[in-house]
């Protein structure tokens, strides 16, 4: 396999908009959730949203090409861009032939095809917009970064539900070892805070209800837990062979170890409660990625927050590690940001690198009441300083789908060709 290491990061987040600002918040424990503003939620029972505050997609892209594109895309774009400054990849001098994009998503442009519809009905068919097709498309996050870019190499989009984020990464290194790309800009990307979206995961008790204290309503591995937080965002990285990173010399925040996919094949939407499929996922991530159990320092849990979910993932992480499960560090980024569902692993990738970056792991804010079935150390309230040489990143999606992506610090003299 190619050595394949991570040379620039990118984030639209509702603690921030810039990978910065993102992660001092993280590591602060702030919380981005809170009543919803982009519609009246009033007659719902779950008011609260991790909405992205003061994002402008003309910051990114042209008046034409906003009108002509969804949220989820400008977001993709607009973390894919700011990947590409931060590695400082020089794309005139860049092979893009040479180069992917794989921008995954859950629900691509669910919100403007519902719109889409609403002008339908009430205005008439000659109403609705001739593009409303590509922008709705899944597709269309990785293909607008590809267009931006010029990039002629692979530019695609899998959707895995709420795996989907962590899955892109292991497209990534797959494309990376096949020597199809050496370059490949990856990550996550969702914006579906509508009020059909949340009418249909209410009515399946999925939500928080949390309406009167909304920036304590995700609440992952807590007793007193009731639902997850819908958010939005996105998260991207730049990852390269390492032949391509070291020949222009670039900075290496980490290496991407390797990954691995299962299925529960349980349940449409909730999660196999032994967790039997997620840990075997945990077991040969860390078996593509060299590692063993013990050697694992901290692992961005996928904790949503849901009464299912925090218990199945802990009964997971016990099958897959062992007696080290009580040693290593977790924490869930959801507690402040929500659940960008296709973008929630790209964000936890983020905060799994960044925390090896500057050897402190962020906290799970809320956990103030420790479930007794979630009796591991998810570090909770305050973030804590430590080492952190590896990694993994939980993405678990509806229909049973369980990705694991595994990051390592880098080391020149481990790596091989």
């Amino acid at each position: 396999m190619t050595t394949a290491v991570i040379t620039g990061l990118g984030a639209i987040t509702p603690i921030g908009n810039s990978v910065e600002e993102f992660w001092r918040n993280l590591v602060a424990g702030v919380s981005g959730t809170g009543p919803i503003t982009q519609f009246d939620a009033g007659h719902l029972g779950s008011r609260v949203a991790g909405e992205v505050k003061g994002f402008r997609p003309a910051d990114y892209l042209d008046p034409k090409t906003v009108r002509r594109t969804a949220r989820f895309s400008h977001f993709a774009v607009a973390a894919a861009i700011q990947a590409v400054q931060d590695a400082e990849l020089d794309m005139a001098r860049e092979d893009r032939d040479s180069m992917a994009v794989v921008m995954n998503t859950g629900a691509g442009g669910f919100a403007e095809g519902a719109e889409g519809e609403r002008v339908y009905l009430e205005k008439g068919a000659d109403r609705v917009s001739p593009f409303l097709v590509p922008i709705l498309a899944a597709n269309m996050a990785s293909c607008q970064v590809a267009m931006h870019y010029r990039i002629r190499g692979p530019a695609i989009t899998s959707a895995a539900a709420c795996a989907s984020g962590v899955y892109a990464f292991i497209e990534a290194k797959y494309l990376i070892d096949l020597a199809v790309a050496d370059v490949v800009i990856c990550g996550g990307t969702e914006a579906n805070l509508h009020p059909m979206a949340f009418a249909a995961f209410d009515n399946m008790h999925a939500l928080s209800r949390r309406n009167h204290e909304p920036e304590k309503a995700c609440r992952p591995f807590d007793l007193e837990r009731d639902g997850f937080v819908f958010g939005e965002g996105a998260g991207a990285m730049i990852i390269e062979s390492l032949d391509h990173a070291e020949r222009r010399g670039a900075r290496i925040y980490a290496e991407l170890a390797g990954g691995a996919l299962t299925s529960d094949a349980f349940h449409i939407t909730a999660p196999e409660p032994s967790g039997e499929a997620a840990a075997l996922a945990i077991t040969r991530a860390l078996k593509v990625a060299g590692l063993s159990p013990g050697e694992l320092d901290y692992v961005v849990a996928h904790g949503t927050g849901t009464p299912l979910n925090d218990v199945a993932e802990t009964g997971a992480i016990k099958t897959a590690l062992g007696k080290h499960a009580y040693q290593v560090a977790i924490s869930s980024p959801k507690s402040m940001v929500g659940h960008l569902l296709g973008g929630a692993g790209a964000i936890s990738a983020l905060a799994g690198v960044l925390a090896m970056r500057d050897s402190v792991i962020p906290p799970t804010i809320n956990l103030e009441t420790p479930d007794p079935k979630c009796d591991l150390d998810y570090v909770p309230l305050v973030a804590r300083k430590a080492s952190v040489r590896t990694a993994i990143v939980n993405g678990f999606g509806f229909g049973g789908q369980n990705a694991v992506a595994v990051f390592r610090r880098y080391d020149a003299s481990r790596s091989a060709r």
